[in-house]
């Protein structure tokens, strides 16, 4: 698809990936529709993005209210007429003893990055249906292709959401309609609090910038690619655990111990 005039809607907007991502669209001649939760950091963007020859709009939305992915659908299509392709980009994250989750940090975490992307997705459908032709795409994790120790919930949230999309893109093969999944490995962004960046620094995780996710995004919108896994080897991790998770299990385990202390210190 032609990211040049194009009108993109983007969750997570104000966020270290979704930040990059608008960048780079605004740099490719996308018209942009910013979604976001931090009205004053929405506003910057957006005039920070604006220039000749692109239209930005900033809808402010706490997504996890109740008919707020519906209402802002709504208010975007009025706005700028057309939805070509909505990127599902907001998330959060829980880190620690699954034991010590409260159901509130549960429930929030499952309505930002599950429930919001169906409803969100569930809304823009029957435009594009209409019109024959747009792209989901989905922000996931390589955390949605292997369940990793004390992030249990966000595992659970991004599996669902790697699921949701080869479901919803072979209900949709023959109607014009996209959908793609794009899983980064850890990404160096405020979403990851202090105890999780100490933590993947002892365990000697690979990094990406939030540049190098934007630009993966992009390039699986241009390529139209079904699924896009980045980093080695967490690709070939992703392939294996698929098939043989049993031959991933002592590693992770192995890891526990390594990873336990920074939970007792995320809980602090």
């Amino acid at each position: 698809m032609n990211i040049s005039g194009s009108n993109i809607m983007l969750t997570g907007a104000t966020g270290g990936i979704g930040h990059a991502i608008a960048q780079q669209l605004a740099q490719r001649g996308a018209n942009l529709i910013l979604i976001g939760r931090d009205l004053s950091k929405l506003e910057k963007l957006e005039a920070a993005l604006k220039t000749p020859g692109i239209s930005v709009t900033s809808l402010w939305g706490n997504l996890v209210e109740p008919g707020m992915p519906q209402r802002l659908v709504k208010a975007a299509l009025k706005q700028t007429g057309r939805i070509d392709i909505l990127i599902n980009c907001a998330g959060v994250q829980n880190f620690g003893n699954f034991s010590t989750e409260t159901s509130l940090d549960t429930e929030t975490l499952v309505n930002t990055n599950i429930l919001a992307p169906i409803a969100l997705t569930n809304a823009v459908l029957p435009h594009m249906l209409q019109r024959g032709s747009g792209k989901i795409v989905n922000v996931g994790s390589i955390f949605g292709s292997i369940g990793f120790p004390f992030f249990a919930s966000y595992s659970a949230s991004k599996f669902a959401l790697r699921g949701f999309s080869e479901a919803l893109r072979r209900e949709l093969a023959s109607t014009g309609i996209s959908v793609n999944y794009v899983a980064p490995r850890f990404t160096r962004t405020a979403l990851n609090r202090h105890a999780v960046v100490r933590m993947a620094g002892e365990l000697k995780m690979n990094q990406d910038e939030p540049e190098v996710v934007a630009r993966s995004v992009i390039k699986t919108i241009e390529r139209n690619s079904s699924e896009s896994y980045l980093g080695w080897p967490e690709k070939l991790f992703v392939r294996i655990n698929s098939i043989f998770p049993w031959l991933v299990d002592p590693s992770l385990i192995k890891q526990c111990n390594q990873m336990q202390p920074f939970t007792v210190e995320s809980n602090h």
